[in-house]
C-alpha cells in the first residue's frame, strides 16, 4: 500500500488493484470514494464503515460471517469497526463510496 496525504484530501493505492481518494469534509465527516479493479483482496477497519456501491459488483465476507453475499449499484453494506472484511471483485471494477463512523 502507498499513499499521499495533503491537507484534507489522502489518496491510496493498494496493491495496484485499489484506489482510493478519502476526503475530510468541512464538518469533520469523512469519506473515502474509490474503484478496486478484479481482484480478491482483505480489508482492515478502524472505525465502523458503510460501503455504498455506485458501480460494478463485488462479492464480500465479513469477518463475523462464513457467507459470501453480492453487491450491486444502489447497495450497500455495514463493516464493523476493528474488524476486517474480504471482497472479491471479478469482471468490471468496482466503484464504491464508504462513509467512516
Amino acid at each position: 500500500m502507498s499513499g499521499d496525504c495533503a491537507g484534507q484530501v489522502c489518496i491510496e493505492q493498494i496493491d495496484g488493484k485499489c484506489v482510493s481518494h478519502t476526503v475530510t469534509l468541512a464538518d469533520g465527516t469523512r469519506k473515502s470514494v474509490g474503484v478496486i479493479l478484479p481482484a480478491t483482496q482483505t480489508f482492515n477497519t478502524g472505525a465502523p464503515e458503510i460501503m455504498e456501491t455506485v458501480a460494478g459488483k463485488a462479492t464480500i465476507k465479513l469477518a463475523s460471517s462464513s457467507e459470501w453475499k453480492t453487491y450491486g449499484p444502489g447497495e450497500s453494506y455495514d463493516v464493523p469497526g476493528n474488524s476486517l472484511f474480504e471482497i472479491k471483485v471479478e469482471g468490471e471494477p468496482y466503484h464504491y463510496i464508504c462513509h467512516f463512523g
